[in-house]
């Protein structure tokens, strides 16, 4: 007797997750298989663990703009299942959501694990069939337009309907080394190559390595893009920046890689990270002037933390020495020259950051390329190559930034996949 099914869902995450049990809740003979030995790998560990679910923007038509040039492919799909219906299902399956800083949707518990827990246990109320440690081998075909079954495991699968659900290939440790991407090739579809569109950048400059794992919570960073000596291009944003041993992460530079992806195309980057955003120099020099009264007997490198972020002044006190090497470390404040001084509050509003490129794949949280939404009906999400192929979540071209719209249209994708399929 052949295993047979009427919806076989390839791939266990985020949007496979979803649309099985969509499929499932619907009276559908579901089977999701599952290349890993557990699903959801990504999931658990998306937002640092903590899993922004979505991003709490409920106006359809104010969200969409965040995914540029395929807003208007996927208005119809939103529309089925939007912020609202997301914060509706995650309550339902006992997961309220909570809004924080940015429109942030995160799970009250603040855990991914929880995510993960609310969509397995809502598979298994929708009598949804899971088989881990099975790769999809073979996809086989009877004419051009529709798929029999799949082999997977040294097993062959049929099914009426198949949702390719495998991610793109961001987090590759995870699984998504771009298997799908090969299928819907193979299938006739055209694929757009892969570009980690949010992910952290490299950067050279020893301090940057010296403070890794230590985070500004609330700097300016501006980019410059200089050929020939001359600056010719500049953008900046304030926000939240990581160091890290290899460079810059936070969600301030991931939402900003492309930008500065484009800029390195140019020519030499560079920025600079001022302590202070919104403060005129003016303002920093009394802010100096102030800490140094309030310590007039101490040394200089003693009283420098009171200056910097927590925990940052060991890393920042070399640029000090570098930038100021007439002012001794060992100098008591009230020696501090106003020549040192004025130097220093140069140094603090303009740190300086040596970007050598982007990081790879590897480290994306968010990669494009994929399938063009014009080979998708996005009503249904429905291949308008394959007649019963439906595609989900990261296997579609669409450029989005960090910060909850990556799930969310993996929540909406794999919804109405699973709704129609």
């Amino acid at each position: 007797m052949k295993d047979s099914y009427d919806v076989i869902v390839i791939g266990g995450g985020a949007s496979g997750m979803m649309a099985a049990g969509i499929a499932g809740q619907q009276g559908k003979r579901v089977l999701v298989l599952e290349k890993n030995k557990e699903m959801g790998a990504k999931l658990k560990i998306t937002g640092g663990g903590r899993c922004n679910v979505t991003h709490a923007e409920f106006d359809v038509r104010k969200l969409l703009p965040f995914y540029k040039e395929n807003e208007k492919f996927l208005y119809s799909a939103f529309s089925q299942f939007g912020v609202q219906d997301t914060f509706d299902f995650f309550e339902k399956l006992g997961l309220p959501l909570v809004i924080q800083a940015l429109n942030r949707a995160f799970p009250k518990t603040e855990k991914a694990l929880d995510v993960f827990k609310a969509l397995e246990k809502f598979m298994k109320d929708t009598g949804v069939t899971v088989i881990t440690k099975a790769p999809v081998t073979q996809i086989h075909r009877e004419g051009e337009e529709e798929i029999t079954s799949v082999t997977a495991g040294g097993k062959v699968y049929f099914a009426d309907s198949f949702i390719l659900a495998t991610g793109g290939v961001s987090h590759p440790e995870t699984g998504s080394t771009g298997d799908g991407f090969k299928w819907l090739k193979d299938l006739g579809h055209t694929i757009a190559d892969p570009t980690p569109s949010i992910v952290p950048i490299a950067a050279s400059n020893p301090w940057i390595h010296a403070l890794s794992g230590k985070s500004f919570d609330h700097v300016k960073i501006t980019f410059f893009l200089t050929r020939n000596n001359v600056t010719t291009k500049s953008f900046f944003k304030v926000g939240r920046v990581l160091a890290t041993h290899f460079g810059l992460s936070g969600p301030l530079i991931l939402n900003s890689a492309q930008k500065i992806g484009d800029l390195l195309h140019e020519g030499e980057v560079t920025a600079t990270i001022n302590l202070f955003p919104g403060q005129d120099l003016g303002a920093v020099e009394k802010l100096i002037l102030q800490t140094f009264d309030a310590h007039k007997n101490k040394s200089f490198k003693n009283v420098f933390s009171e200056l910097v972020p927590n925990g940052m002044a060991s890393g920042i006190l070399p640029l000090v020495e570098e930038c100021i090497p007439f002012l001794e470390l060992d100098t008591k404040v009230h020696s501090v020259t106003k020549d040192s001084r004025k130097k220093l509050v140069k140094l603090l509003t303009e740190l300086p950051v040596e970007v050598t490129g982007l990081m790879g794949l590897d480290r994306a949280v968010v990669a494009d390329g994929g399938i063009p939404l014009d080979e998708i009906d996005t009503k249904t999400m429905r291949s308008k190559k394959i007649n019963n192929l439906f595609v989900t979540g990261d296997l579609l071209h669409v450029n989005r930034p960090t910060g909850g719209q990556s799930l969310q249209l993996c929540w909406t994708t794999g919804f109405v996949a699973g709704k129609h399929a």
